[in-house]
């Protein structure tokens, strides 16, 4: 498993394309086990910081990646001149395009819903984007460049997840602490979440995802747990574990919840860093990865 340097390492790319029965069994051994040689880039490429990852419905990978830029601050005003968006044959690891070129400020996090249309979060420009599976810009929630914590704006949002009805939720994020849903109309529903450590409080929520049940599930970074919420954003539970330790990332799969865990990323490393498999009740069923290259 391979860390990049900066404040959004951890987002793992295995965690989106983990096989709900391949981690049956004890938590104390994995059987999950890296795949030396995936993905093949062209000649002379290289990812990026890569920052998120999806599935399309033929099975290849989308990876959202930095390209030459690293996480600074303040954030640069132009566009990343790069392609930010590899795509991959899932099963081979064949480079099969890219695009995403002179679009984004800071690429964060990727979702592909189920008509294989692909969200982006984008902490730099400051919005949610919703593009076709070619790369057609469909759809922007949120003013470009400008923060808020309102109806219409966001404060660095991190992360989305996509119902099967076309509404989301958004995980809003580095600055505001709060969890928003849209319609599949793009219009605004309700919000919850306030600044602290305790029920439906947030500090960094990271990411979001929703299971088959209509739960919710945010990593709630900086607090080391990922909470638990029904649909309408009340909360339900907490998870808080060392092998969950500080989740940066989630997917439901199934029966399961992948949470990546970036660790703490202190100044001199090394630091903690690994995925735990978790069932929908909160019991780690299985931990694999460690920091390092």
């Amino acid at each position: 498993m391979r860390r990049h340097a900066g404040p959004l390492c951890g987002c793992v790319l295995l965690a989106a394309f983990l096989s709900p029965s391949a981690a049956r069994g004890q938590a104390a051994g994995s059987t999950y086990q890296v795949v030396h040689g995936w993905p093949e880039l062209p000649a002379g490429e290289i990812l990026g910081q890569a920052t998120g990852v999806g599935i399309n419905s033929k099975g290849e990978v989308l990876v959202f990646h930095r390209a030459d830029r690293t996480w600074v601050e303040p954030f640069p005003a132009e566009p990343i001149a790069r392609t930010t968006i590899a795509v991959f044959d899932g099963a081979s690891g064949r480079f099969l395009r890219a695009w995403g070129a002179g679009l984004f400020i800071m690429p964060h996090s990727l979702t592909v819903d189920r008509n294989d249309h692909v969200w982006l979060t984008d902490v730099g420009r400051q919005q949610v984007l919703e593009f076709s599976p070619d790369g057609h810009l469909l759809r922007t929630i949120g003013e470009q460049g400008v923060a808020g914590n309102d109806r219409a704006h966001f404060n660095r949002p991190t992360d989305v997840a996509v119902l099967a009805d076309g509404s989301i939720y958004v995980s809003d994020g580095y600055r505001n602490t709060r969890v928003v849903r849209f319609a599949a109309d793009g219009r605004f529903l309700f919000e919850w979440g306030t600044k602290g450590a305790g029920p439906g409080q947030f500090n960094l929520p990271h990411s979001v995802a929703v299971d088959a049940n209509q739960r919710v599930y945010v990593a709630d970074r900086s607090n080391a747990r990922v909470q638990v919420f029904d649909s309408t954003g009340r909360f339900l539970a907490e998870w808080k574990d060392p092998r969950i330790g500080r989740p940066y990332a989630l997917a439901v799969h199934g029966d399961r919840v992948v949470v990546a865990d970036g660790g703490d990323q202190p100044r001199n490393p090394p630091d903690r860093s690994g995925v735990a498999a978790v069932s929908l009740t909160g019991t780690v069923l299985t931990t694999f990865g460690r920091w390092g290259n």
